[in-house]
């Protein structure tokens, strides 16, 4: 289900969707529909480097949770998931890659000083498709040990594949008491599918968005074309996963938002 559920979302993005329809309308050229195919492909990708069409999609999600401004006075543990680094391109290179959400692990020390009591949690294997080639958390202790946090501290969950087995197996892990403050680091488009499952399975915790990747400002997205079908994908695979893991009854809401979960601390909403 893990292989079947990776190739589905791949073969599912905008950017796939749309050489998909032009590959199919090039071959059926001679057809009326080959022609509209292609016509489909061509508008969208027009679309898209017009309008600001990947800032639309993902900014409801960057936004869905508030950032913390005032951080609460106790914590008890704090977990960041893993997506942080390229473990194939690590262990391909022999040293850890940061990829796009470094923002997870700057995070992850930031917070590991301030609360220096706090247990420390990093959770992820690798989501690849083919099992076995690397994993992300020998690449996180290393890198992390790198940033000043000795590994003593931190506590490694290296067997997830997905979001909802980083909550699961973390909560094997370390086994948290309802009244425990827990963080929750992960990049801010992510937190309403991370969110959601760690509810679901009696976790609640402390949302700590990080790694915006929207802009309010629309008049200022990036010209090149590459990099915001990189983010139209980026956010239709989180749409698509938080309507899968409703429907499979991973999370009790399609689209998890703020409630009473949160402890103490201040937010704020842009």
């Amino acid at each position: 289900m893990f292989t079947i559920g990776k190739i589905l979302t791949i073969a599912l993005s905008p950017t796939a969707l749309l050489v998909e329809a032009l590959l199919l309308g090039l071959l059926f050229r001679a057809t009326r529909a080959g022609r509209a195919l292609v016509w489909v492909a061509a508008i969208g990708f027009g679309a898209c480097l017009v309008f600001p069409v990947e800032q639309w999609a993902v900014r409801p999600l960057d936004d869905r949770f508030p950032q913390i401004v005032e951080p609460p006075a106790h914590v008890d543990g704090v977990i960041v998931l893993g997506g942080s680094i390229d473990d194939v391109l690590s262990q391909d290179r022999g040293t850890p890659i940061i990829a796009n959400a470094a923002n997870r692990l700057t995070a992850f020390v930031a917070l590991s000083r301030r609360y220096p009591d706090a247990k420390l949690v990093f959770t992820g294997g690798s989501g690849d498709i083919k099992q076995g080639v690397s994993n992300e958390a020998k690449w996180a202790r290393m890198a992390l040990n790198e940033l000043g946090l000795p590994p003593d501290r931190v506590i490694y969950e290296d067997r997830s594949r997905t979001t909802r087995e980083n909550a699961t197996d973390s909560y094997a892990l370390v086994h948290p008491k309802p009244d425990e403050v827990w963080v929750l680091i992960t990049s801010a488009s992510h937190m309403p599918r991370s969110v959601g499952v760690f509810r679901k399975i009696g976790w609640n915790v402390l949302p700590w968005p990080v790694g915006y990747v929207s802009r309010e400002r629309l008049s200022a997205w990036p010209l090149s074309l590459g990099g915001r079908l990189a983010t139209l994908d980026w956010a239709a695979h989180e749409w698509i996963g938080l309507t899968a893991y409703r429907l499979r009854g991973w999370t009790d809401a399609w689209f998890p938002g703020p409630g009473n979960s949160a402890p103490a601390a201040s937010t704020r909403t842009e």
